[in-house]
């Protein structure tokens, strides 16, 4: 009899203990996921050789390079800064001038373009090269130019006079000179023994910065005339 009462008590017991097991697992598990709905698309696979190059937007490919210019090396003080010769260029334009007028006929008291005297052709050569003076016989060039300095007759472009002052050219150096001759006209002529033997004495033409010359300077270097010469110019 009492078998029979605690039999359907065990079992009762059981399947409440069973159940209440049940119960707390389910209670322990994990929330589901919600669903997320996608979308697949068809998609070709392709190699990596087929496979497009992935690049940035423009924007965000461009870049902005900028270029920093070196500094001017130094120099160093102003004085040592290199300067134009102004003599080269003189002797340069005067060499150039008196070559070009080179073939032109002698003619008395004439200053070219195409005929000259001697000392007309001095005056035009000095004038194509911008130095401005007096226009004069040989003379006249002897008594108000500034003789040369010491060891400076025979550099280039100083006046040459010859036969007692009656004819000049212009020095190029101690082996020749340029000249408008009687015979030949404009030509260059070398300081033979001839010509050597006629010297009077030379002159430098002015710059416009040398100011005016007094006569007294004009006659420091003179060289007197000592033989008398019939010969005009030549």
């Amino acid at each position: 009899m009492t078998t029979r009462i605690l039999f359907p008590r065990l079992l009762v017991a059981g399947a409440t203990f069973v159940f209440a097991i049940s119960a707390n697992a389910q209670s322990t598990e994990p929330a589901p996921r919600p669903a997320i709905a996608t979308t697949t698309a068809n998609t070709t696979v392709r190699s990596d050789a087929e496979a497009p190059v992935m690049t940035a937007p423009e924007e965000q490919r461009t870049r902005t390079i900028t270029t920093v210019a070196p500094r001017p090396a130094s120099i160093g003080p102003a004085s040592m800064v290199p300067s134009i010769d102004s003599a080269k260029l003189f002797d340069q334009s005067l060499l150039m001038s008196m070559q070009s007028h080179v073939g032109a006929s002698y003619h008395f008291n004439r200053t070219g373009p195409n005929t000259f005297d001697c000392s007309g052709f001095v005056w035009r050569t000095f004038q194509d090269i911008g130095l401005n003076f007096q226009r004069g016989p040989a003379r006249s060039y002897w008594a108000t130019m500034p003789a040369p300095r010491d060891g400076e007759q025979f550099k280039f472009g100083t006046l040459v006079f010859f036969n007692n002052l009656r004819h000049v050219g212009i020095v190029v150096d101690e082996k020749g000179f340029y000249h408008s001759a009687r015979h030949g006209g404009v030509m260059y002529s070398p300081f033979n023994q001839y010509w050597l033997s006629r010297i009077n004495g030379f002159r430098r033409v002015p710059f416009p910065s040398m100011g005016p010359v007094s006569a007294a300077e004009a006659q420091r270097t003179a060289k007197p005339a000592t033989t008398a010469v019939t010969v005009e110019e030549k």
